[in-house]
């Protein structure tokens, strides 16, 4: 009645007794099975790996959770997982056997992931070293320019006002440029490092180096931090993170309304969460919620050329990489929240 493959098989090579999981798994009668030498039906490539561990059993030594393929006889190759006692006085070795077909796939399944990922790793590294590269020397250009304008002949205020914001956005970006330099370099011999981060200072940079997004879009963001306002996690990340969240809530609010972002910390549980939602455009999570955090994904027809479909991969890989957690709450014109569960 056992639904485990039990066998009891002679050193001459072949079934003496099978249960009738054996004759069910494998296709075949009892009497076929008896008939043939049992190494007719394993999967060729295994059969060496096979007759060297079956002369250690000979040899009156137990095999544990020795894995090998079968053929079926419809042809179908499954994976088994062995262990087998010999007695050596009566010349037949005892054996149980699992059907672990399934945990085979799920582990091909998952090293396949995990090869595609480090390829895609690998592409994202040489792209940020290229536009690293590329972008280092027209903001150098840019700042220099500024260092020539002589602001002493400008009378009008507002213009004043904007090469000032405009100036304060080069040097932002001309630091962010460097520090994003600075942490591929260093991320490309260590792990990431960890620290302790002041959500709100954090924030504060990336709402400076995008001032101007922020005041042409008359954007309302409110911020609440009262729950805790530091968190141990990577400087650069979170910035990323508020960064990326921040300009997607900008860039998909609804035509007729401005912009607004609400940011807040919170303890659930006892662990530490980011609350950011917006009112904007939202989306149909039945219909993207496998695909939400995919690289190069995109989910509104209003994307445009500045949509890379990067932002939420790199918010979901910032977070999950360091052991937290991120959820979506999303319907259509209803806008999105997202949490964020941190793992210290």
């Amino acid at each position: 009645m056992s639904a485990d493959l039990i066998c009891i098989a002679g050193y001459d090579g072949y079934f003496k007794r099978i249960n009738s999981a054996v004759s069910k798994l494998l296709g075949y009668t009892k009497e076929e099975l008896y008939s043939r030498p049992l190494i007719e039906f394993i999967y060729a490539p295994d059969v060496q790996i096979t007759i060297e561990a079956r002369e250690l059993v000979y040899k009156n030594k137990p095999l544990l959770n020795f894995e090998n393929r079968y053929i079926t006889k419809s042809g179908k190759i499954i994976w088994l997982s062995w262990t087998s006692m010999p007695v050596e006085s009566e010349q037949l070795v005892y054996a149980i056997a699992k059907n672990i077909t399934h945990k085979k796939k799920i582990e091909e399944e998952r090293n396949l992931l995990l090869t595609n990922l480090t390829q895609i790793n690998k592409k994202l590294t040489v792209l940020s070293h290229k536009t690293s590269h590329d972008l280092k020397s027209p903001i150098n250009n840019m700042l220099s320019v500024f260092s020539l304008i002589n602001i002493s002949k400008i009378d009008d205020p507002e213009t004043l006002e904007l090469l000032e914001i405009l100036k304060l956005t080069s040097e932002k970006l001309n630091k962010t440029l460097n520090d994003s330099i600075n942490d591929l370099i260093e991320n490309e011999h260590v792990n990431t490092q960890v620290e302790e981060v002041n959500l709100r200072e954090a924030l504060d940079e990336i709402l400076a180096s995008i001032i101007s997004l922020i005041n042409d879009s008359e954007a309302i963001i409110i911020i609440d931090f009262d729950a805790f306002e530091t968190i141990t996690f990577n400087k650069a990340f979170i910035k990323s993170i508020f960064l990326n969240l921040i300009t997607n809530s900008i860039k998909y609010a609804k035509l007729d309304q401005v912009p607004h972002i609400s940011i807040k910390s919170r303890r659930m549980n006892g662990i530490n969460q980011l609350i950011f939602s917006d009112k904007g455009l939202g989306f149909n999570l039945n219909k993207v919620k496998d695909k939400i955090f995919g690289l190069y994904e995109k989910f509104h027809d209003n994307d445009d050329s500045s949509s890379s479909g990067i932002g939420l991969y790199l918010v979901y890989n910032h977070i999950t990489s360091l052991g937290g957690r991120i959820a979506v709450e999303s319907k259509i014109n209803q806008g999105a929240t997202f949490t964020i569960s941190f793992k210290y």
